[in-house]
């Protein structure tokens, strides 16, 4: 998952595909729960894995979708975090938010970025 650019521009360069139909999918801990974001372009927010595809590609111009994970964790305890389970209130809202995950990709593909941004990071 950190080193993630190889295969990305793999895939890009096999199936010819140019980076504005990319969208890269990480967990981020410095949204809440279940909190969906979608951008053009960003920096790698610390993000092991959207740094080494910025280093990649040699550019952060790149779709990402960012799905929040919280910070419920003490120091050096992020790995136990994003790895762990979820908790009981995580897991009854984890269907809904991956319907609204699956229905945001959908948009991507076919209505494209713009109108998916506009449509999904303002609910």
């Amino acid at each position: 998952m950190n080193l993630s650019g190889k295969s990305v521009r793999y895939w890009l360069d096999a199936e010819k595909i140019s980076t504005d139909r990319l969208l890269v999918t990480t967990d981020d801990i410095n949204l809440p729960f279940g909190t969906l974001r979608i951008r053009a372009k960003g920096s790698d927010g610390g993000h092991n894995g959207l740094k080494d595809i910025q280093a990649v590609l040699g550019s952060n111009a790149y779709p990402r979708l960012r799905f929040g994970v919280g910070a419920d964790f003490g120091p050096g305890r992020q790995v136990d975090h994003v790895l762990g389970k979820f908790s009981s209130e995580e897991e009854q809202a984890l269907a809904e938010r991956l319907k609204r995950t699956s229905a945001l990709m959908q948009s991507f593909a076919f209505i494209g970025l713009q109108r998916t941004m506009n449509t999904f990071n303002n609910t």
